[in-house]
């Protein structure tokens, strides 16, 4: 399965270099801040036809095949291509993310950002890893010492985007300073210590379980924005259930779950 994993993420980020940094046409999904390519649906067909090839009896979730589901213990959670908007605009943040749930939790994951040609691996209890050397978070001292970052998409309901500015003012005011590329790379720099925080309240399961996974055994948490562990659910409203998560050392997460409480 690690081989597999590994195999069909790199193909994934060759694949996404044939389109980047050249002219793609795009169609709008949920709102103005969700948009497909060809691209995406080129990596996500790659993938999933090399898992089902492999694995014909094992679940799928799929940002862009939706959830294919064989009952087994074993799922496979895709997204093809996070970050669509930066890769249509030819800015380099993004990547794929492929998850390996057993049962409910996550227990192998990969991350890779293609323009840079880096692999993130982890394994559940094994440790995380950058391009095979073994990654440490580098703690921060304190939020007010670090750069932090923020991340939401448009939404049409004032009340809500008074709630999430509110926050991005909060964490403007007790932070270094703001920084975010609204892609899995904040979330990688969160397990490599240059961010000592990422929050990001739009997040579905293929974007965020296997960072919290790699994030996890590189020593620091991902959590929901009360500071608890998240609980994932495999089943057919996964493609639909947002999550609104927080990323740091544990330190910094109990710093930020006091911010957000005001």
């Amino acid at each position: 399965m690690e081989r597999t994993l590994i195999s069909a993420i790199k193909r994934s980020g060759k694949e996404l270099l044939n389109y980047f940094n050249k002219p793609l046409k795009f169609r709008i999904k949920e709102s103005q801040s969700s948009i497909v390519t060809m691209a995406d649906l080129k990596s996500d067909s790659l993938i999933v036809n090399m898992i089902r090839n492999q694995y014909p009896v094992h679940n799928i979730i799929s940002e862009e095949s939706g959830f294919i589901n064989n009952n087994s213990e074993y799922t496979w959670v895709i997204d093809p291509l996070d970050g669509t908007s930066n890769f249509a605009s030819s800015l380099p943040w993004f990547g794929t993310l492929i998850t390996l749930f057993e049962d409910s939790e996550p227990y192998m994951a990969a991350a890779y950002l293609p323009a840079r040609d880096l692999l993130y691996f982890a394994r559940k209890g094994r440790g995380a890893y950058r391009n095979g050397t073994h990654l440490k978070m580098k703690k921060q001292i304190s939020l007010g010492n670090s750069l932090c970052a923020f991340s939401i998409d448009f939404t049409p309901d004032e009340h809500q985007l008074d709630i999430q500015m509110t926050i991005f003012r909060n964490i403007v005011k007790a932070s270094r300073n703001i920084r975010s590329t609204n892609s899995l790379v904040d979330f990688l720099y969160v397990a490599e210590g240059n961010f000592g925080a990422c929050i990001n309240l739009n997040t579905r399961i293929w974007d965020i379980s296997g960072l919290d996974l790699i994030i996890n055994e590189a020593g620091g948490l991902l959590s929901d924005i009360s500071g608890r562990r998240i609980q994932y659910y495999l089943d057919e409203e996964s493609m639909e259930r947002n999550y609104a998560v927080m990323a740091g050392p544990e330190e910094i997460i109990e710093e930020l779950a006091g911010i957000l409480r005001q």
